[in-house]
């Protein structure tokens, strides 16, 4: 982990900002390193036994990092119960229970080292993303709710796990993701926050949407790629330093571009290729469309590669397609309000219901993809592929990447589609 100071200005203070915030210090996420957050710094290493320095290094993040994952580890001792435990963590006897689904309340083995999800939600809403969130959201969901299982499909450019979560144990199998595109990262909060609902509500056997969580659960197995461009996002959201050989030749590639703002205008994998635009569906196409539109070498958007599947990215969601049984799909994006749901003139069954059941739940219009967007897609290749119900969802409205102030409004409209895609699965296809 990165040292922190006082003045400085990044991702990694908002990550610190939130810690500090749930651990009850009034400080404001604002990325700024400033007097506020440097007085809770001081308290918390004073409160816990560190020297006093303000400085967030490894023995400070190691104080943090919990609160970021959501749960922390306790050794059983003489006298504990789950009652105790829930008191001194300022969490729930359920929330226990459910981490912990091995042992029994009345009867903890004395020296056991159990786990302690906190009382707060996991998934923050008020911070930017970066793989290295996603990473520490991924354990806390799996600590928190050990029935969801979680993997790598793959690696990025830069070696960075794209991870699945997996829910369910129904033979249809669903499958959502979020995050193609770099500037398009606000729907990676949208699926997490959506799957961490979806757990609470199986472990608790209430509902999601009206439906039940135990029924879905029973019915259909839900599989999750919430960071498909773990490099590209974060590029746009500073978590690569300026003076990497990856930030430099991005930056190179962005000067070719000078129309394109940078980094906020990114979003290719960091080698500058679309990775949704690398998929095998008339790819070819694709390229005469984005070559004649001057995208013809490595971009912040609209590269399509030198040949299908050359985003290592897209190359993995390809494979662990492959791997599954996928009836219907879910491709998260940004911006327009919109779902698409065709691919040229292909019409799998059922396709254009779900679509219609997804515009009714969201406010969303349902529409075909527009010619000159509508190759070499993950959707276009799902449909060209299984023929079977794939959606390119276009969620929130206005410029990429879209402030974190529309985001109670995008999971507002998306929570019916997110549970739909399961509920509709199972009565239909």
């Amino acid at each position: 982990m990165e040292t922190i100071r006082f003045g400085d200005q990044s991702v990694y203070v908002e990550y610190i900002q939130l810690a500090l915030s749930r651990l009850g210090y009034s400080v404001a996420i604002d990325g700024k390193f400033g007097t506020n957050t440097l007085r809770a710094v001081l308290q918390l290493q004073a409160a816990r036994g560190l020297r006093a320095d303000g400085i967030v290094g490894p023995r400070t993040w190691a104080l943090l990092l919990p609160l970021l994952r959501g749960f922390t580890y306790h050794t059983i001792q003489s006298g504990d119960t789950f009652f105790r435990l829930a008191k001194q963590f300022y969490t729930t006897v359920s929330a226990i229970e459910t981490a912990n689904p091995t042992l029994t309340p009345e009867n903890l083995p004395v020296g056991t080292r159990i786990i302690i999800p906190y009382g707060f939600a996991l998934i923050p809403t008020g911070v930017r993303y970066t793989y290295f969130l996603v990473k520490l959201l991924v354990e806390g969901l799996r600590a928190r709710y050990p029935f969801i299982r979680s993997g790598s499909a793959g690696t990025s450019v830069m070696g960075h796990n794209v991870y699945y979560l997996v829910m369910g144990n129904g033979e249809k199998e669903v499958f959502y993701n979020a995050s193609h595109h770099a500037n398009e990262w606000i729907t990676t909060p949208l699926i997490l926050r959506f799957m961490e609902e979806y757990a609470k509500a199986y472990a608790e056997a209430g509902t999601i949407y009206g439906y039940s969580a135990l029924y879905l659960y029973d019915q259909c197995t839900l599989f999750v790629i919430p960071l498909v461009n773990p490099d590209g996002v974060d590029l746009v959201n500073g978590a690569i330093p300026s003076d990497s050989s990856f930030y430099q030749t991005a930056l190179s590639y962005a000067a070719d571009y000078p129309q394109i703002p940078f980094p906020n205008g990114w979003k290719a994998n960091i080698e500058g290729i679309d990775p949704n635009l690398s998929y095998p569906a008339y790819w070819e196409r694709a390229k005469e469309i984005k070559f004649s539109q001057g995208y013809t070498s490595p971009a912040p958007r609209d590269y399509v590669g030198p040949a299908p599947l050359a985003s290592p990215e897209a190359a993995a969601v390809y494979s662990f397609t492959l791997a599954h049984n996928f009836l219907l799909t879910l491709s998260y994006h940004t911006q327009g309000e919109v779902i698409y749901w065709r691919f040229l003139d292909f019409l799998p069954p059922q396709s254009p219901e779900i679509a219609e059941a997804f515009a009714n739940a969201s406010g969303y219009l349902a529409e075909e993809t527009p010619l000159q967007s509508g190759y070499a897609g993950y959707k276009d290749w799902f449909i060209l592929t299984y023929n079977r119900p794939g959606y390119t969802i276009e969620a929130g409205s206005g410029i990429n990447p879209l402030p974190l102030s529309q985001f109670s409004k995008i999971y507002a409209d998306n929570i019916g589609i997110l549970t739909l895609g399961m509920a509709e699965t199972i009565e239909r296809l």
